[in-house]
């Protein structure tokens, strides 16, 4: 698993989901598969005893956990997935992106049409019916044109116009960031002041993310059900991030954190497989807010 992964809620149906982006998604495969266990959990987890827990896929660029919960949190457009499917040029790729885009769109909805836009000659941002925000285009023709999976952050509502702090905040906090390139708003345009992120493309421990400040008012803000696990190398690193990423208490549990700008974080040591198999390590993993290693 990459050292950053998003991790993406589902309620109950994370194998029907992995199925689905398995086959939509280009060049992606489910990986790895892992069951919650069949004691030490609590009550409201006792019916999900020796079920699916977690679902991982491989995809182009990025991997993605899918977590088999309950309905406590739904998926909106501020956190999506951008999919190249090759260039515009390529018929075999735009014919990819068409049936990808009429599947993830089945039992859900099209948030902006499949059609030519100026940024992409064929563009369409969908929700499936998990609730998930899918952004699928193809490159122009003279771009690079391999297929790729970018998680895709847009700040609206209550963060609006923070992109540029969050992108600040995150780089320089997360080794091995860096910000790509950076595209501001020239003018005022709907809630984005002029000089906001119209567009911004950085890495993220290695992990490209797109960024921007939303240009029309948004009615949704980021939620725990896209969150962004963070592996680290000891119990230093950890503390170091938890201290600038866990900024809400009361959603602090299992390593999860939320940042000043809503964005849901899991804080985990690089050898939680190690550490999950040890005896009782679900019921110890339970009692924390921040993972502490030695608690194990």
């Amino acid at each position: 698993m990459r050292t950053l992964t998003p991790h993406i809620w589902f309620a109950g149906d994370a194998e029907d989901g992995a199925a689905l982006y398995a086959r939509a998604l280009p060049a992606t495969s489910i990986t790895r598969t892992d069951r919650y266990p069949t004691e030490g959990l609590l009550p409201f987890q006792e019916p999900l005893a020796g079920k699916v827990l977690t679902i991982q896929l491989e995809g182009p660029g990025c991997d993605l956990v899918l977590i088999n919960a309950g309905p406590e949190f739904r998926p909106t457009p501020a956190s999506s997935f951008t999919v190249t499917f090759g260039a515009a040029d390529d018929t075999d790729a735009v014919a990819a992106l068409d049936t990808a885009a009429t599947a993830l769109a089945d039992g859900g909805r099209v948030l902006m049409p499949l059609q030519q836009y100026p940024f992409s000659d064929r563009y369409t941002w969908v929700e499936d019916r998990y609730g998930v925000s899918w952004q699928l285009t193809v490159a122009f023709p003279d771009a690079p044109a391999e297929p790729s999976i970018v998680p895709t952050l847009l700040f609206g509502g209550p963060a609006q116009d923070r992109a540029a702090e969050a992108i600040a905040e995150w780089t320089g906090l997360i080794p091995n960031s860096e910000v790509v390139r950076t595209v501001p708003y020239d003018e005022a345009t709907g809630p984005a002041a002029a000089g906001a992120v119209m567009f911004a493309e950085i890495r993220l421990a290695d992990q490209r993310v797109y960024v921007m400040d939303a240009g029309s008012p948004q009615d949704t803000t980021f939620t725990p059900a896209v969150s962004y696990q963070l592996a680290c190398p000891d119990q230093a690193e950890i503390d170091r991030v938890w201290a600038t990423l866990s900024t809400v208490p009361e959603a602090a549990q299992c390593g999860w954190c939320v940042d000043e700008f809503g964005v849901s974080w899991q804080i985990v040591p690089e050898n939680m497989d190690e550490l999950m198999a040890r005896p009782h390590a679900f019921e110890h993993m339970l009692e924390m807010t921040k993972i502490v290693i030695d608690d194990f």
